[in-house]
């Protein structure tokens, strides 16, 4: 799963909120919403997002193993 609670540390260290992302940089409400739930976010808005922070994909973004993914097919 991917999960993007490093985002939100980014962008407070950063200085821009959600307001600012949504207001200044045109980010729409539904990709940011996408983004709290950990659902799909296109690469397109990922690069968008480390344009806008000035950082790494890994800044923003987390892999981390489905418990299903570690089970062995029986």
């Amino acid at each position: 799963m991917i999960v993007y609670t490093k985002l939100w540390e980014t962008m407070k260290a950063c200085g821009i909120s959600q307001y600012k992302l949504l207001h200044e940089y045109h980010v729409s409400a539904g990709q940011l919403d996408r983004l709290r739930k950990n659902g799909n976010v296109n690469t397109y808005t990922l690069n968008t997002l480390c344009n806008i922070l000035n950082c790494k994909l890994e800044d923003i973004a987390e892999y981390i193993p489905d418990q299903e993914e570690n089970k062995e097919i029986s």
